[in-house]
């Protein structure tokens, strides 16, 4: 979990609006300990998302890329609305984590071999 704390880190130099943005992918399995992360990928609403791209260059408009840590402007086509996704996060530790249902839902969406694999982690530790 070495990874994880130097991303969060990372992370924390951006001084980004903590109710702005929230964790999603691998990172939400990291800081419950269910796995450890090789990056960051971040949802963040409109408003910032705009700032941001004042200030780093974007990827078709829908990624930027700063050092491990990837921010999106949106999570399409799972979830339409990222606002509702980010406002409801859980909070640990100040920072927003997108719930574990809603990455499950994308996971299941993806299933990747990779997800497969977090898939059952997830269930697992749900069951706890």
């Amino acid at each position: 979990m070495d990874n994880f704390r130097k991303l969060l880190g990372e992370l924390k130099k951006l001084n980004l609006p903590s109710d702005q943005f929230a964790i999603f992918g691998s990172g939400p399995l990291a800081v419950r300990n269910i796995r450890d992360v090789d990056d960051l990928d971040v949802i963040v609403k409109p408003d910032l998302w705009k700032e941001l791209c004042k200030k780093h260059e974007n990827e078709n408009n829908k990624v930027i890329h700063i050092g491990r840590i990837d921010l999106f402007r949106q999570w399409i086509p799972w979830f339409d609305d990222i606002i509702p996704v980010i406002d409801s996060a859980d909070i640990i530790d100040g920072i927003r984590y997108v719930n574990l249902e809603y990455l499950l839902k994308w996971k299941k969406a993806m299933n990747r071999e990779k997800d497969q694999k977090d898939i059952k982690l997830i269930n697992e530790f749900l069951k706890k």
